[in-house]
């Protein structure tokens, strides 16, 4: 029930996105009568995407045949808007690709691209300058959160580092790393005395 609420929700949203950036649907024309899964591991939920040359439509529980299927975390969802994450999340094992690389990219491109004039939008019901102060308004305090939120993020490493010593430290990882290595390459040079002496 709640996986074709969401859906629902999200195909409004795109088509909704499609009518305030004239430029996403010339970005997705390339994309169009393709077929885009994405299966979300960590809440087990897979859905699809497809886009005819005038909507977009979002399927729930999907698990038909697609153009590109990708499979991933919650997690790395952020990080698929930049198309040349694709190839490096491949790489770590933080996402499957099965089918076309380059629709996958497409879609990527053309939702990071999204630059909506909210102004412009807004002016309609506040007014030009009403609609420009409340965008800017919401610029500043987005910028001061993410300020707050970065911060927030280095106290807290350096709390966890340094004062609870509940994770190690990255100088600590290269050590233990460098030590590793030495360790490996000692243990190689053993192997290969062991085996002299026995032939």
């Amino acid at each position: 029930m709640w996986v074709s609420v969401l859906t629902a929700i999200a195909e409004q949203a795109v088509n909704r996105l499609l009518t305030l950036e004239p430029n996403l649907a010339a970005d997705l024309q390339g994309a169009a009568h393709n077929v885009l899964a994405l299966t979300l591991t960590d809440l087990n939920l897979s859905c699809a995407l497809h886009y005819n040359g005038e909507y977009c439509f979002v399927y729930g529980n999907y698990h038909d045949d697609a153009d590109c299927h990708i499979t991933t975390s919650v997690d790395c969802l952020g990080e698929l808007k930049d198309p040349s994450q694709l190839t490096r999340l491949i790489r770590s094992g933080k996402l499957d690709l099965e089918g076309d690389l380059h629709l996958a990219q497409l879609y990527s491109k053309a939702f990071g691209n999204l630059n909506i004039d909210w102004a412009e939008h807004l002016s309609r019901y506040l007014g030009d300058a009403g609609a420009e102060h409340l965008v800017s308004s919401v610029k500043a305090c987005n910028n001061k959160a993410q300020l707050h939120k970065k911060s927030y993020q280095q106290v807290m490493t350096q709390l966890c580092q340094d004062e609870l010593n509940v994770t190690i430290h990255p100088l600590e990882l290269q050590q233990f790393k460098a030590q590793t290595r030495a360790l490996s390459s000692q243990l190689a040079a053993l192997e290969q005395r062991i085996n002299a002496l026995t032939d």
